[in-house]
């Protein structure tokens, strides 16, 4: 089934709804921008159909970036860890290991974001 798609600019026409999931994505239609079936006579407004309203935007600035804030802070409380548990005072080292079960949590959230993240769209 094919769409319309009615901007300020004019009027565009892809081949399936899916397309015009990706070009919301992309930013090439906007929630204000109305669309309608091909055979339908009735514009409704990209926003309000619930394909188009579950879309996520692609992800910009630091969050397009990764978890790289998470890693790294992971990365220093380990360190801490580490020379927690090779000090001579049991008091530090029961310290560096709750440290490290804290990094281990850490390192577990991050591998379950990263392997949850859908597949960048072409």
């Amino acid at each position: 089934m094919r769409y319309v798609v009615r901007t300020p600019d004019g009027e565009l026409t892809y081949p399936s709804l899916l397309d015009v999931e990706r070009a919301y994505v992309q930013g090439l239609v906007d929630a204000d921008d109305e669309v309608r079936e091909e055979s339908s006579q009735t514009w409704r407004k990209a926003g309000s159909l619930p394909v188009l309203a579950r879309a996520k935007s692609p992800a910009s600035g630091l969050a397009a970036r990764g978890q790289w804030l998470t890693v790294a802070g992971a990365v220093l409380v380990g360190a801490l860890a580490l020379s927690l548990v090779l000090r001579d005072s049991w008091h530090l080292r029961i310290l560096g290991i709750v440290l490290a079960l804290v990094v281990s949590s850490l390192l577990t959230r991050v591998t379950f974001k990263a392997f949850k993240r859908p597949p960048p769209q072409a």
